[in-house]
């Protein structure tokens, strides 16, 4: 598992491959000067609940991989991580769409 770090109190686990796919859609975004929300679910042990963030260029951001080796990226989801990043909502964790599957009917909220 590894770990983002939005600021220096807020912290959260995924799994290295999401974290990848998380890193390419947050990176792009940024470079661009796009703000959005990204939204995640607690572990149960944190009490549950969603956290939510601004994410913006001036944001203290942390990619801390536990594997030393880059996964296989997913075009298809890194395309349906942009593309809810660009909705009104803004990005949330959720599962990766299956090769022959639509991006968009991707929408549950994965913790």
């Amino acid at each position: 598992m590894g770990r983002f770090t939005y600021d220096p109190h807020t912290a959260v686990e995924f799994d290295d491959r999401l974290l990848a796919h998380l890193q390419i859609v947050i990176g792009s975004k940024l470079r661009r000067g796009e703000c959005f929300f990204f939204t995640w679910k607690d572990d149960v042990s944190l009490g549950s609940g969603r956290k939510v963030v601004w994410m913006h260029q001036g944001a203290s951001l942390t990619f801390k991989f536990h594997g030393s080796r880059a996964p296989r990226i997913n075009p298809l989801w890194t395309d349906a991580l942009a593309k809810a990043a660009n909705s009104p909502g803004g990005m949330y964790v959720m599962r990766e769409p299956e090769p022959d599957a639509d991006p968009v009917g991707q929408s549950a909220l994965v913790g």
